[in-house]
Formats: C-alpha cells, structure tokens, sequence
C-alpha cells in the first residue's frame, strides 16, 4: 500500500497503512511489539523493516513527530539483528529469535535475506559504508555455507545439529528468496556501482527467470504445479513481483528482462479474477482471483487474501517506471534516521560503527499474515485497477 501510493499518489489508503505500520512498530520502533514478543521471528520483524524502509524511499508522509520514524525502524531492526548473529555454523541469523520456539535450531535464507536487504538499502539510502559492510558479510555467510549455489541458487535453509555445527540443507527454493536477495543485490550494485554486484544481480536474475517464471508467467514452481502451496507460500510470488519492480528502479539495465514478467503475469492475473465471493474472499463477486496464473484464464477457486495481493502486486507494479525513483537521503528524503534506535540506552548520537560490532546473539508467518491484512481493505479491487 506504501507503493500504491508512490505510484497513484491515492491517499484513501494512508491513514490505515500508517496505523498499521506504527501499531506494529511498538514502542521503540524494532518491530517488537508486547503482541508479538514471544512469537516473533527473524523474518517477520524484517519483513516489516522492509516496509519501513520503502516507506523512507517512497517519501510516504512521515509518522507524527512524537513516534519512532521510518528510517530509524529499519535501523532499529538492524541493529538488533547484528546483536543476533549467531557464531554457531559460521556466522548467519537464526530463523527464530527465542530458543523455546520452533525453528530456533534452523538458519534459513529467508531471515538472512531480510538482513542483506535492509542492510544493503540502509548503505544507499544513508551512504555509510558500515551497512554496505554487513551487507556483503551476509551475503558472503550464505555463500560459504552453501544456501546461495554456483548458480545463484538459493536455497531455504538447513539445521544447527545437537553440537552446534551445520546440519541438513533444505535445498527447496522459494520465489520469494529470490525476489528479497535480488533488490538487495540491486540495490548494492546501485550503491558501489562494482562490476562484481552487477554480476551478482544478473546472475540472480538469470536463476529468478529460469526457477520462478513459465511461458514468461510467474509462478511457485516448488508447490505451485502440485497443488499444496501453503497459506504462506501462497503469497511468495506476489513478493518476487514487488521485488523485481523494486530491482528495475535501482538497476534499469534489468528492465528488458523484468518488465515483461511483470506485464505477461499482470494479464494472466487478471485473466483468472473471476471467482465469486466467499467465505476466503470478502470482496466483490466475480472478482475473487485465483492462486496460479498458469493456464492463463483458467480460475483454479483458491481465492484468499494471497491470491489478491498477488494479483494486485502484478498488476499495480506495471506502472512502476512512472514513478519516482527510490529516495536517499541527499536526494529527496525526509526520513529521520537514529544510528543507536533498537539498541536501549546507546547514545543515538553515536558513531554507528561503534554500535554495530557483531555480538554473540541469541516464520514467515505472522507478520506477512499481517501485512497482508493491509491489502484486505482493498477487497476485489485488485481487477478494478484495470
């Protein structure tokens, strides 16, 4: 909904994304908030960081002057995630951040991707070089631990064994990974403008277009074909959409490639939002929109809320290169930053090398679920965007 604005400039929808974007901050601004402390993992505080962050470089309306900001939120959550980087198999974020939750003996992509991501976005927003530094550090974890193949692969994960050394690989790939690394490498190659990021970002791309796209659609190739992709699998592909729309901005080199998944789906989506209202489908009847986009025009009944936000996503991002350019801070942000935000008593003043020293640290589930909640004010309007 942030993009939506950036890219209509509609603000029916703003004072209810920021609502949503500051209850779910908390207090100090880390995403942390007393409703979800216990449950919490890696990637659910970083998918909201995420938000923060496109909301900085959206320039979306700044929150009142007396709650956490949207840069200093991102900043919060990287902060605390340098705080969690675990010795144990190398390096890298755990999937959970509390050891009684399940998942804690598991460090997967998608949490270290959320990482690279902010961290990479940070340097170019900010032009400090610390964040670009712990960027290449993440990335350079999944390498040498294998998530991340000669390919350009990524895989989902693999298990901290009994002794605390690497376990089993889940070499399962998602769309969504793929989508969250991509704008991290973009936007590092938009930062160093290194030849060797630009290969990265061509290589992720490369592997994205192979795994993830079909007669020039997007799909989940892993459960999609099968049939079980779960609640939150659902939605990864309406992620990898917002991600190579972001990707496009910071790399145009990449726009011959990207754009036309983006269009070939966007039509596809809308081809199969025909689907009647439903108990999983509060909207407008016969504007319910399937899961799977493949065969084009072919409503397959699984609408929900994730198969809404795909489509919306598809179709709202073929207008992407109308709007502006992602902001930074010497060109056309407005986003108030704190170095020290997420980290207690540290001087906020401080020099952010100091405050980002790696220290002995320590599901996708509830904070997508609850982004994706934003999008169920918008009903079946996904097809209406037409």
């Amino acid at each position: 909904m942030i993009d939506y604005w950036r890219m209509t400039k509609d603000t029916s929808y703003n004072t209810a994304t920021m609502q949503a974007m500051l209850w779910q901050a908390g207090t100090d601004g880390a995403f942390l908030p007393q409703n979800q402390s216990l449950t919490e993992g890696n990637d659910d505080q970083g998918f909201w960081a995420m938000a923060a962050m496109t909301a900085a470089e959206d320039v979306f309306p700044n929150p009142p002057s007396d709650q956490p900001q949207w840069l200093a939120m991102a900043q919060a959550v990287f902060n605390q995630y340098v705080g969690r980087w675990d010795p144990h198999c190398g390096g890298g974020l755990r999937w959970q951040i509390f050891s009684w939750n399940k998942g804690y003996d598991y460090k997967n992509s998608v949490a270290n991707g959320c990482f690279f991501n902010v961290a990479a976005r940070l340097a170019r927003y900010t032009g400090n070089q610390t964040y670009a530094d712990w960027a290449n550090k993440v990335w350079e974890w999944e390498k040498q631990i294998g998530l991340i193949g000669p390919q350009y692969q990524i895989y989902d994960g693999l298990s901290i064994d009994s002794n605390n050394t690497c376990g089993q690989m889940d070499q399962n790939q998602w769309s969504y990974n793929a989508g969250i690394y991509m704008h991290g490498a973009a936007a590092m190659y938009n930062f160093t403008n290194n030849a060797t990021w630009k290969a990265t970002l061509d290589g992720i791309v490369t592997e994205t277009i192979a795994k993830f796209t079909q007669n020039g659609i997007i799909y989940e190739q892993f459960c999609e074909p099968r049939g079980f992709c779960s609640v939150d699998q659902s939605t990864f592909k309406g992620y990898l959409v917002r991600y190579m729309a972001s990707t496009m901005q910071l790399a145009p080199h990449t726009i011959q490639k990207l754009m036309p998944l983006i269009t070939n789906s966007a039509s596809a989506a809308a081809s199969i939002c025909t689907g009647p209202a439903s108990a999983a489908f509060k909207g407008i009847d016969g504007t319910g929109c399937g899961f799977a986009w493949l065969p084009k025009g072919t409503y397959d009944g699984k609408n929900g809320v994730g198969s809404q936000m795909n489509a919306l996503d598809a179709i709202m991002y073929t207008q992407v290169l109308k709007a502006p350019a992602p902001a930074t801070a010497k060109k056309g942000g407005t986003s108030k930053g704190n170095p020290g935000a997420g980290m207690g008593n540290i001087d906020p003043a401080g020099d952010i090398d100091k405050i980002t020293k790696p220290t002995t640290g320590g599901k996708v589930g509830a904070a997508i679920l609850t982004l994706l909640l934003l999008l169920s004010v918008l009903g079946g309007s996904a097809v209406l965007l037409l």
